[in-house]
């Protein structure tokens, strides 16, 4: 794999990963509603869902929910309906957003359960799906061995993945403690 191709791919790998999307506009709610150590499990869960993803499309599942309409309906359904299910959560909880205590950790919700939220978005979600099945295998050099390719273009991806994640938490998680500075609400 030469130089160019490895920067090209890094470059849409980039704008892939930071257009938004669920896994973006979790990170977001998690660092509204939490503290950074919980924006990094969940970013951590949704890196490891989309190594899964990624590790699943090289073994050959891609190509079967490519080829299977029916099998890639019922994994965006699954995706759809537990996008819905999180934002009926969202509403229902209406101390999720409040600038009043912006150390609050949702005490009801173990770490396990942020981790497996963010996970089993990440591998439910047909984005990610799309990604590795249709836009990574253009990248492959059919030449060379394609394992070290393979793992080298997945680790960018996932640290592209992981990095924005906690970048859009932070910037969340600081954007709710700028805007509840009462001196600015004047």
């Amino acid at each position: 794999m030469n130089t160019d191709t490895l920067l090209l791919y890094t470059l849409v790998a980039f704008f892939y990963v930071t257009s938004p999307g669920p896994a973006i506009l979790l990170s977001i709610f998690n660092g509204l509603r939490s503290n950074m150590q919980i924006v990094a499990i969940s970013s951590f869960a949704n890196v490891l869902g989309l190594a899964v993803l990624s590790i699943a499309s090289i073994l050959g599942l891609g190509v079967v929910l490519t080829t299977s309409s029916m099998l890639f309906m019922i994994v965006k359904f699954i995706g759809a309906f537990y996008l819905m299910y999180l934002g009926i959560k969202f509403i229902k909880n209406n101390k999720a957003l409040s600038f009043d205590d912006n150390k609050r950790v949702d005490k009801n919700k173990t770490k396990l359960s942020y981790f497996l939220e963010s996970f089993f978005l990440a591998v439910t979600n047909p984005k990610p799906i799309l990604f590795f099945t249709a836009i990574f295998p253009q990248f492959l050099n059919l030449d060379i061995d394609i394992f070290p390719q393979f793992t080298i273009m997945t680790l960018i991806f996932l640290s592209i993945s992981f990095s924005s994640l906690c970048v859009y938490g932070l910037v969340a998680k600081r954007s709710k403690v700028w805007l509840a500075n009462n001196n600015r609400m004047t």
